[in-house]
């Protein structure tokens, strides 16, 4: 059972759509920062563990500037840490919801970019405003997607404000008033103080939405430099990973090579093969895992194990 879940998520994150994949790195460090917390309450003998608050300090941005020029992994970092099952819960919930929206209207390649824009511009928006003496920011740290997810809710709500979303319990709602009444909750709860410091970094990442968002409207794409280098880094690490392949030596019988090799119908059903494997790809590409058959993802399957 384990192997076949383990399966399905490696087959998701390989030909998924960059939401997906979001989903699952957020859900995949929430189970490890989890687990860590009970191996660590074994160790430490108490709950909660003495040593898990430098162990999740060690990636959360901080309202220490030190400590985040020492561990500048943590601009990154903080907004896939989720601590809470409620707080991944509605995050990925509402990242999934209006995600898929930016993905249908600007393509799935612009969703990684508007999260990383927008969870680092909360991210900042909460260390420079820790660091405002006379503001009540409660709190040493920040953690979380809500940033990066208010972000893409802005975005989607800038770009199509009269798309009607059937909530339950009220029924079909423009879009426009679910993100105007999310922010106005945030604005609401600075007053509240028990969580002003992410109250401000939702309000930073929803900032960062709207500008990216207005900005596309007047022909000024600031994703395109994100995904280029984005690119330009999975390139990289593909090189990685192919520079530590041993080459293979094949010998060849030469007695056998001519009747080894393929006919014609052989070659012609090859290239026919690659071919549908080059329009499945192109279609996951383009409209996502989700969008393919039965079939095509059995044949997709069946081809990855050749």
């Amino acid at each position: 059972m384990f192997e076949s879940i383990w399966s399905d998520i490696k087959q998701q994150f390989s030909y998924g759509n960059a939401l997906t994949k979001i989903i699952l790195v957020n859900i995949g460090v929430f189970v490890f920062v989890n687990l860590v917390r009970i191996i660590l309450m074994i160790v430490d003998g108490s709950a909660p563990p003495p040593s898990y608050e430098p162990f999740i300090h060690f990636f959360t941005i901080s309202s220490n500037g030190w400590h985040n020029l020492t561990h500048p992994w943590v601009f990154i970092t903080h907004m896939f840490l989720h601590e809470g099952f409620w707080h991944i819960f509605w995050n990925m919930l509402l990242l999934y919801w209006f995600g898929r929206i930016v993905g249908d209207l600007l393509g799935d390649w612009r969703v990684l970019p508007i999260y990383l824009l927008s969870g680092l511009a909360g991210g900042l928006t909460y260390f420079i405003v820790a660091n405002i003496p006379t503001f009540w920011v409660f709190g040493s740290y920040a953690l979380g997607a809500s940033a990066a997810v208010m972000g893409t809710l802005a975005v989607a709500g800038m770009m199509a404000p009269d798309y009607i979303l059937h909530l339950i319990l009220i029924g079909p709602v423009r879009l426009k008033w679910v993100v105007l009444v999310l922010i106005f909750l945030d604005v609401v709860a600075l007053s509240w103080g028990s969580n002003s410091g992410g109250s401000i970094a939702h309000l930073g990442g929803a900032a960062m939405g709207f500008f990216i968002a207005a900005q596309l409207q007047r022909g000024n794409d600031l994703t395109r430099p994100v995904a280029n280098w984005l690119s330009q880094l999975d390139a990289w690490l593909k090189s990685l990973r192919s520079g530590r392949r041993k080459p293979k030596v094949v010998f060849r019988n030469e007695k056998k090579s001519s009747a080894s090799r393929p006919g014609p119908a052989r070659r012609h059903k090859t290239e026919d093969e690659q071919a549908r494997l080059d329009a499945i790809l192109d279609k996951i590409k383009e409209q996502g895992y989700e969008s393919l058959t039965k079939e095509e993802k059995e044949f997709l399957f069946n081809a990855s194990k050749k």
